[in-house]
């Protein structure tokens, strides 16, 4: 019976969630499989993947064939890479104990890598934040700036000198009603 590798599709529309299965090829997609492997969900950031390294090394050393999304994630966690050490040690290249040190140095590598494109990522994200946060106070600093200038009273030009006339115009009558408060004092002192 020849085995595939595949993904198996879950989820509703529009968010797909996959489980790694080891299935019949002649088996319809999402039908009968014969072990569930792991899953896949490629909706979330970055996507999630957790998947059971040893059973799906069996499956590869039994000739089950990996389709190729299947092999690419794989290929990502690692399986194919224990896969092709565990080979060294069938040929007596290697030992278990080799195998297992150059795979967990390999995971730990990958972690770190997988770590700083997290971090960079999410320093990113922060920068793009603190741009737009910039952006929206510089455009409410604006704003604001043209309510105020709505917001005060219009002078017009000719103001000034309307107000020097009438202030004149005082000046004249307060002026006028001295000399008139004079000139009845004097009348009355006299």
């Amino acid at each position: 019976m020849p085995v595939k590798i595949r993904l198996q599709r879950h989820g509703r529309k529009g968010k797909p969630y996959f489980w790694i299965v080891a299935a019949d090829s002649r088996a319809k997609r999402d039908g009968k499989y014969i072990e569930k492997i792991g899953s896949y969900n490629p909706t979330t950031v970055p996507a999630t993947i957790e998947i059971d390294v040893d059973r799906a090394v069996t499956w590869l050393n039994n000739g089950a064939q990996p389709t190729d999304t299947a092999r690419n994630i794989l290929s990502y966690k690692g399986v194919l890479l224990k896969h092709h050490l565990l080979g060294g040690v069938r040929k007596g290249a290697l030992t278990e104990e080799q195998v297992e040190e150059k795979f967990n140095a390999w995971l730990e590598e990958k972690e770190n890598r997988i770590g700083a494109k997290k971090s960079e990522a999410q320093k990113k994200q922060e920068e793009a934040k603190a741009k737009a946060l910039e952006a929206e106070r510089e455009v409410n600093a604006k704003r604001e700036a043209e309510l105020s200038a709505a917001a005060q009273p219009q002078i017009d030009e000719n103001a000034p000198e309307e107000a020097a006339e009438a202030q004149n115009e005082v000046d004249q009558s307060t002026a006028a009603e001295a000399k008139a408060d004079e000139k009845k004092d004097s009348e009355s002192g006299s």
